[in-house]
């Protein structure tokens, strides 16, 4: 097939089945992250603990779900873990949210264990000598502070984990790889439907990319948002002004 010749009525035509697979990729991605996120503060936690029976746990939890890849991990929780267990499957949906969500909980612990190593200790010891119980100086001092210098890399996991979500397509999930190779197999075409797979990922990524600069920005600490009436209070300082020279 020519490169040059591309027949992009294809996809106006499949655009039904791709909308599909666009709501079922952000599904799985929203849903794997929310999880995941939940799952990483305990595990990062777990690994900055000084008790033992709470580190190793969390310690070989992390290193077995970044030591191993997704794809392998999906299909033992699809096709062994949750049948053995519950006795039946419950579909792509159910175990590929369970899959990203211990993924992505393993190595969001890492980043959570990163910003809070990343603080001073003297601000624990300071926030003791205050008073604070240490669960108190944890929540109220060390993670609002550390929160600040994470939100970078988990807006990269993020963004990483909405392309691995691709990977759920090997057990059926009808997301968008599975819709641009449906529609191959259906038109004897390839340009057009892996091409426009590619592109929407991209767009996906492009929007998550400006949502996180946002929000990066917005927590920064040289953040200063724009107040109101600046007009008026301009006009009433330079009258201030004014009278004093006066």
């Amino acid at each position: 097939m020519n490169f040059f010749d591309m027949r992009w009525d294809i996809i106006w035509n499949y655009r039904e089945i791709f909308l599909h697979g666009i709501w079922v990729t952000i599904s799985l991605t929203i849903c794997g992250y929310l999880g995941g996120l939940i799952l990483g503060i305990l595990l990062g936690l777990g690994k900055t603990s000084k008790r033992k029976w709470i580190y190793w746990p969390a310690k070989l939890y992390v290193d077995l779900f970044r030591g191993t890849p997704m794809l392998v991990q999906i299909l033992i929780i699809h096709l062994a873990l949750i049948p053995s267990i519950f006795g039946q499957s419950y579909g792509f949906m159910v175990s590929g949210i369970i899959t990203l969500i211990l993924n992505s909980g393993a190595y969001i612990a890492e980043i959570m264990r990163a910003g809070i190593e990343s603080i001073d200790k003297g601000q624990m010891e300071a926030a003791r000598s205050l008073g604070l119980t240490k669960n108190k100086a944890m929540i109220k001092v060390i993670l609002p502070q550390a929160f600040r210098r994470m939100i970078p890399p988990l807006g990269n996991e993020l963004i990483a984990l909405l392309k691995d979500s691709s990977l759920v397509t090997v057990i059926a999930a009808n997301d968008i790889l599975y819709a641009s190779k449906v529609v191959a197999g259906a038109s004897f075409r390839i340009w057009e439907p892996y091409i426009a797979a590619a592109v929407l990922y991209l767009i996906l990524t492009f929007v998550l990319t400006k949502i996180i600069a946002f929000i990066e920005k917005r927590f920064s600490n040289n953040f200063n948002p724009r107040k109101k009436n600046n007009g008026k209070k301009g006009h009433s300082q330079s009258k201030d002004e004014g009278r004093v020279a006066a």
